[in-house]
C-alpha cells in the first residue's frame, strides 16, 4: 500500500505539472529528474525519494515571471566603445593598404608638350621635392637634375649615426615622387657644374661610377628653379676637411658609425695605452645647433643602452664633449629650453664647451681658443677619437659662378639674393629655395619647404592666367568676327567672366613664411620643443615631449612607406636594442 501511494505520488505531480495550468511551469531538465524515478520505481518496486517539487516550481515561476535586468550605461558605453575602436582599425588598415596599393600602382602619365615651357629644377632636397610634390607638372615640361636620386629626411639623420634607424628607412626615391604625377618628368642623375644663364642653358657632368660614351652634356630651359642647397662651411679652419666628419648626407651618417666602432675596436686593441684609450673614446662635437645637439644625445644614448653592455671595457672611459663658439647651445631656443638642454646634458655626462671656438684641427687634436668668465682667453688642446663637425653652410661653386654672371649679386657673399617672390636679383626666369637662397629666415628645412610649396602655387597660379589670357585672345578674335550681335553679346559675357576670373588667379602675395616651431632631441628620452601658439610660443621639454617629437617626425615623413620604415625601426631597436656591428 506505502509502494503504491509513494508510486502514485509522481504521476500526481507529473500530471499536475505538465497541465495547463498557468501557476506552474517546468523546464525539460526538471521533467526528466520527475520521469526517470518513475521508471526506477515500477522496475525494482523499491522506495523512491522524491526530491520537493515546491522548490522547483516556485524557482521557476519566479525566472519565468521576473523582468530581465536593464543594461547598465556604463557597460553601453564600453560597448560602443569597443564598437568604434574595432570600426577604426578597419578603417585604418583599409587606407594603409589602398596607399600601399597606390604606391606600387602607379598610373599612367601624359606625354610632354613640346610646346610648353621647359621648367628645369636643380636639386632633391627640402624645397625642390616640395616643389615638385605640389606643382601640375601638365602645364610645364619639367625636368629634375640632381646628384642624389632620392629625397633625404634630414631631421632623422643623427638616429642613423648610431643604428636606431636604418638609412634607407630616411631616403625615398626621386623616381617613387616623380612616377606618381600626372604629366611625364625626366630625371637626370647628374651634377649641374654650370649655369649659362645668358644663352639659358644648364651644364650638367655624370659623376657616377659607371659612365656611357655622354657625360657631359647641356640642358636648356625657360624656367629654372636653383635648389641645390649648401655645402659644410669649414670658415677656412686648417685640417676641418681632412679629419672631420660633416652630418649632411647618407655617406656621412655612414662613416661616422664605422667611426664610432672602429675607434671602440681600436682603444680595447690588446697593450693599448691608458692615455691612448681615453684620446679614442672621446668623441668631440662641434657645433652647438639642433643637428650637433641631437647627435651627442644619440651618441650618449647609444652608449648607456647598448655598447656598455656589450663592451663593458670602455664604460669608464667613453665620454662625449659639445664645443660651441656661442655662449650657449640652441641659440634660437627660448632662455628656459637652454637651462634644460644644459642641466639634461649634465645628468648624461656630456659636457659643454661654450665661448670655445676651434682654430686647427689634427688627426689627434684640436687646438681650441676658450674665453673664461673673467674675459681672458685661452689656447688648449683637446684630443679627440672622433670629430663630428656641424656648424654653418657655405656656398656651392655652381652657384657661386652663378652669382658673378648677375651684376646685381655682386654684394652677395652668403647665397642667391632673391625679392619677395623668390626670384632671384637682376634675373627674370630664375628662382632659389633652400639653403643657396639668402632670405630672411633661418636655412632650415621648414623655410625651404614652405618655399618650394609657394613656388609651385605661383607656377601653377601663372600657367592658370597664360590659359587664360590665350583664351581672351581667341575669344576677342571672336568677337571682332561675329556677324550678329547675339553671338556678339553672348561672347562679350565670356570675356568678362574670364576677366574676373583672370583677376581672382592673379590675387597671389609675396611669399610668407609661417614659424611652426623648433624642435630637438636632447637624449635620455627627452626633447625640447619651442612650439608657435596663436600669438606666442609654447614652451615644453621632457618625456611627452619626446613622444610628441617622434609623432611629429612620423607625420612628417615624406611617404607612408618611410612612416612604416622608421616605425618598425624604432621599434626594433627598443626590443633588440643597436646593432654594435662595424657596419
Amino acid at each position: 500500500m506505502a509502494t503504491s501511494t509513494l508510486l502514485a505520488r509522481p504521476a500526481l505531480h507529473l500530471a499536475a505539472l505538465t497541465s495547463r495550468r498557468p501557476l506552474l511551469a517546468i523546464s525539460q531538465r526538471q521533467l526528466t529528474q520527475f520521469i526517470y524515478p518513475v521508471k526506477r520505481a515500477t522496475a525494482s518496486r523499491a522506495v523512491v525519494r522524491l526530491i520537493p517539487q515546491r522548490t522547483y516550481a516556485a524557482t521557476t515561476t519566479t525566472s519565468t515571471t521576473a523582468p530581465a535586468p536593464k543594461p547598465k550605461k556604463r557597460f553601453r558605453f564600453f560597448r560602443w566603445f569597443y564598437r568604434l575602436v574595432l570600426l577604426s582599425l578597419f578603417g585604418g588598415v583599409g587606407a594603409l593598404g589602398y596607399s600601399i596599393y597606390s604606391l606600387r600602382h602607379p598610373a599612367e602619365q601624359f606625354v610632354p608638350d613640346p610646346d610648353k615651357k621647359t621648367l628645369v629644377i636643380l636639386g632633391t632636397g627640402w624645397g625642390s621635392v616640395s616643389l615638385l610634390k605640389k606643382l601640375d607638372t601638365e602645364n610645364y615640361n619639367v625636368v629634375v637634375i640632381s646628384p642624389r636620386n632620392f629625397f633625404l629626411f634630414t631631421p632623422l639623420l643623427p638616429s642613423c649615426t648610431t643604428g636606431l634607424i636604418e638609412h634607407r628607412s630616411i631616403m625615398e626615391p626621386i623616381r617613387n615622387i616623380l612616377r606618381h604625377k600626372v604629366a611625364t618628368v625626366k630625371y637626370y642623375e647628374a651634377k649641374a657644374t654650370k649655369i649659362d644663364y645668358e644663352r639659358k642653358v644648364v651644364k650638367i657632368s655624370d659623376e657616377s661610377e659607371i659612365q656611357g660614351d655622354t657625360s657631359q652634356t647641356e640642358v636648356p630651359f625657360d624656367m629654372l628653379v636653383v635648389g641645390v642647397g649648401a655645402e659644410n662651411a669649414t670658415f677656412g679652419i686648417p685640417g676641418v676637411k681632412e679629419h672631420s666628419c660633416f652630418l649632411k648626407e647618407v655617406g656621412d651618417a655612414q662613416k661616422i658609425r664605422k667611426r664610432i666602432m672602429d675607434c671602440v675596436e681600436t682603444a680595447i686593441f690588446k697593450d693599448q695605452t691608458p692615455e691612448e684609450v681615453k684620446r679614442l673614446l672621446h668623441m668631440v662635437v662641434v657645433g652647438g645647433g639642433p643637428t650637433g645637439v641631437e647627435f651627442a644625445g644619440e651618441l650618449q644614448d647609444f652608449f648607456n643602452e647598448d655598447l656598455k653592455k656589450w663592451v663593458p671595457d670602455i664604460k669608464d672611459n667613453f665620454h662625449v664633449t659639445l664645443v660651441e663658439a656661442l655662449p650657449n647651445v640652441l641659440p634660437m631656443f627660448s632662455k628656459q629650453l637652454i637651462d634644460y638642454t644644459e642641466s639634461t646634458f649634465k645628468e648624461e655626462a656630456i659636457t659643454i664647451r661654450t665661448k670655445t671656438m676651434v682654430k686647427k684641427v689634427t688627426d689627434k687634436y684640436i687646438e681650441a681658443e676658450s674665453t673664461k668668465p673673467d674675459g681672458s682667453k685661452e689656447i688648449e688642446k683637446i684630443p679627440y677619437g672622433l670629430l663630428v663637425w656641424a656648424t654653418g653652410n657655405a656656398v656651392r661653386d655652381v652657384v657661386k659662378d652663378l652669382m658673378a654672371q648677375i651684376p646685381a649679386q655682386k654684394n652677395s657673399r652668403r647665397g642667391l639674393a632673391v625679392n619677395e617672390y623668390l626670384v632671384v636679383n637682376g634675373t627674370e626666369n630664375v628662382w632659389a629655395v633652400g639653403d643657396c637662397a639668402i632670405t630672411n629666415y633661418a636655412p632650415t628645412a621648414q623655410v625651404a619647404s614652405q618655399e618650394g610649396a609657394f613656388l609651385a602655387r605661383l607656377f601653377n597660379t601663372t600657367a592658370k592666367s597664360e590659359a587664360i589670357e590665350k583664351e581672351l585672345k581667341k575669344l576677342s578674335v571672336a568677337q571682332s568676327e561675329a556677324k550678329d550681335d547675339e553671338r556678339r553679346n553672348q561672347i562679350l559675357d565670356e570675356i568678362r567672366a574670364l576677366q574676373k576670373q583672370l583677376r581672382r588667379v592673379k590675387q597671389i602675395g609675396p611669399f610668407q613664411y609661417s614659424h611652426q616651431g623648433s624642435l630637438a632631441y636632447i637624449g635620455k628620452e627627452r626633447a625640447v620643443a619651442d612650439i608657435s601658439w596663436l600669438s606666442g610660443n609654447f614652451a615644453s621639454g621632457g618625456t611627452m615631449t619626446y613622444l610628441f617629437w617622434r609623432s611629429a617626425y612620423l607625420s612628417m615623413c615624406f611617404s607612408t612607406r618611410n612612416r612604416v620604415l622608421v616605425a618598425f625601426d624604432w621599434i626594433k631597436a627598443k626590443l633588440f636594442g643597436r646593432d654594435v656591428s662595424r657596419e
